[in-house]
């Protein structure tokens, strides 16, 4: 699904993006350059890294 319109930016992009070691917004805007045209998928993204880094968080503690 495309989270970034602007930049035409998938989720599938953001979610690998994070299994490389992105962590946060700043991190996905400097290399995919979500959130930096008109901002409206900033939450969105945000939701999926946070997703991400809670999931990643479980696996580890396993």
């Amino acid at each position: 699904m495309y989270v970034c319109i602007c930049r035409q930016v998938t989720d599938n992009q953001i979610r690998d993006l994070c299994r490389g070691g992105a962590s946060n917004m700043t991190d996905l805007r400097s290399q995919l350059g979500v959130a930096s045209e008109c901002g409206k998928c900033g939450k969105l993204a945000q939701t999926i890294v946070n997703e991400y880094n809670k999931t990643a968080t479980f696996i580890n503690a396993g």
